[in-house]
């Protein structure tokens, strides 16, 4: 498991604080070794705001995130942004997420093993 360094005052946000919002995933690009994503966001009065956010597929790759995952792993780090900050419209999901990702599967993959193994019984011999 790689180990993660983040300031400890970093505070997730749960989704459930943006509820009222929707996120639509409209489209994608890739700029050299970026997949950049785009998402129209839609709020309490139905306005449309477009938001980009930017990941490293490189960094992607050293973490064990596939393709498949970066859309929603970008999506679950926008909603957290917007609540920080309504201002910006360009984010990139940044090392230190994936990295906090990638901790996290591990530690799921681990519990999930542990439960799998089979208990020792006592073979009578």
């Amino acid at each position: 498991m790689r180990a993660c360094y983040h300031h400890a005052d970093d505070q997730r946000i749960g989704a459930a604080t943006v509820s009222n919002m929707q996120y639509v995933l409209t489209g994608f690009t890739n700029d050299t070794e970026f997949r950049v994503f785009a998402f129209d966001v839609f709020g309490d009065e139905q306005v449309r705001t477009a938001y980009r956010i930017r990941a490293d597929l490189t960094l992607a790759r050293k973490y064990g995130i596939s393709l498949q995952e970066l859309p929603l792993l970008c999506r679950r780090a926008l909603e957290e942004r917007i609540l920080v900050s309504d201002d910006e419209r360009s984010f990139t999901y940044t090392e230190a997420e994936m990295c906090i990702y990638a901790d996290a599967r591990a530690v799921a993959a681990e519990k999930l093993k542990a439960a799998r193994k089979p208990r020792n019984s006592h073979a009578i011999r």
